[in-house]
C-alpha cells in the first residue's frame, strides 16, 4: 500500500513561475506516489485574514491553481480544513498536553513578537492545530521546505505526548519530505523572484504580459551571454539546447529574450487555459467530494481518540 501524504494548500495572491518551479511542480511530480490528502488550510488562514470575501476567494483560488497545474482530484483527496471539525477537536486535546514555553519556541510566533506585531492566540497555538492536521490522518509523509522542519517536529512531539499520557501507540511519528525544486528562481532583475521585489513573471499571464516581463530582464552588457535570461531559460530547456541557441545568437539579446518568451508561453498556455476554464461550481464539487472522504478517515480516528482520553461514554 502507498504511504499516506498530507500537505496544506494556501493561496497568497498572484503566483509566479518561481512558485511553480520551486514548490508546485515538484509536488505535482510526486503526489501520485502516495495516498495524498491535500487540505486547504482555511482555519489556519484566520490568524491573519479578517475579511470573509478575501478568505472565500483564497479558498477557491488555492484549489483552482492545483487543478490547473495537474492535480487529479480522483487520485488525491482534496478538501478544506473547516469541513472536518475533527481537526479543531484534536487540536484542542493537543493544546491541553503541551506547555506554554513549548509553544513560545515556534518560529512563526517568535518572528511576530520580534517584529513588534500582535501575535493572536490562534497564531500561538497554530502548531498544535497543524499537528492535528497531520496526525488525524496517520500521515506518514509531509512535504515541507527546508525552513519548515519544525512543523513536523512539533507534530511528532504532540503525538508522543499523547501516547505517553494515555499509555498508547495511537499516533505514529510523521516524516518530512523535502521537495527538491530547482533552487532559487531568479527574477527579472537577477534577485530571487518574489512579489515583494516586484520582479516576477506571473504563472498564468497572457503572452503579452510574459513578453513585457521578459523584455524587462536586466542584462549584462559586458558579455555575450545575458546571465539572467539564461538562468530563467534553463528552467525550460536542457543545457545542450541552450548552449547551441546562445552560441547562434551571441550578443543578440533581443532574439534570446524572444526565444524565452516563446518557451514560457508554450509551457504556460495549456495551464492558463485550464485555469481560466475551471468554474467555481467545479471547485465546490471537488471540495465536497474530498470532504466526505476526509471526514470518513478523521471521524474514525477521533472515535478512538475520544475513548483514549475518556470522554466517549456512549
Amino acid at each position: 500500500m502507498k504511504k499516506r501524504l498530507l500537505t496544506g494548500l494556501q493561496a497568497s495572491g498572484q503566483l509566479h513561475i518561481g512558485n511553480y518551479f520551486g514548490a508546485l511542480k515538484p509536488f505535482v511530480d510526486t503526489y501520485e506516489e502516495y495516498d495524498s490528502f491535500l487540505m486547504v488550510a482555511d482555519y489556519h488562514a484566520l490568524t491573519s485574514i479578517k475579511d470573509a470575501k478575501t478568505l472565500s476567494g483564497n479558498i477557491l483560488e488555492a484549489v483552482r491553481v492545483y487543478l490547473a497545474i495537474g492535480v487529479d482530484p480522483e487520485r488525491a483527496t482534496l478538501f478544506k480544513q473547516s469541513d472536518v471539525p475533527e481537526h479543531m477537536e484534536l487540536g484542542w486535546i493537543f493544546n491541553c498536553l503541551v506547555s506554554v514555553p513549548f509553544l513560545q519556541q515556534a518560529h512563526a510566533y517568535k518572528d511576530k513578537v520580534a517584529k513588534g506585531l500582535e501575535a493572536n492566540a490562534g497564531l500561538f497555538t497554530y502548531p498544535m492545530l497543524m499537528a492535528a492536521d497531520i496526525l488525524l490522518y496517520d500521515a506518514e509523509v509531509v512535504p515541507v521546505g527546508e525552513d519548515q522542519r519544525q512543523h513536523i517536529e512539533y507534530a511528532r512531539e504532540a503525538g508522543g505526548k499523547f501516547n505517553r499520557a494515555f499509555e498508547t501507540e495511537e499516533f505514529r511519528a510523521p516524516q518530512e519530505l523535502i521537495l527538491k525544486g530547482v533552487g532559487t528562481v531568479p527574477g527579472v532583475n537577477g534577485e530571487k523572484m518574489s512579489k515583494s521585489y516586484g520582479n516576477t513573471i506571473p504563472l498564468f499571464a497572457t503572452k503579452d504580459a510574459i513578453a513585457k516581463a521578459v523584455m524587462s530582464i536586466v542584462t549584462d552588457s559586458s558579455g555575450d551571454t545575458p546571465k539572467n535570461v539564461y538562468a530563467i531559460h534553463s528552467l525550460y530547456r536542457n543545457e545542450d539546447e541552450l548552449t547551441k541557441l546562445y552560441e547562434e545568437n551571441k550578443g543578440n539579446y533581443k532574439a534570446l529574450k524572444e526565444s524565452l518568451v516563446e518557451d514560457i508561453e508554450a509551457h504556460i498556455a495549456p495551464m492558463r487555459e485550464k485555469y481560466q476554464n475551471i468554474s467555481d461550481e467545479e471547485i465546490l464539487s471537488v471540495l465536497k467530494n474530498g470532504a466526505e472522504k476526509a471526514r470518513t478517515v478523521a471521524s474514525k480516528k477521533m472515535e478512538t481518540v475520544r475513548k483514549k482520553v475518556g470522554v466517549a461514554l456512549y
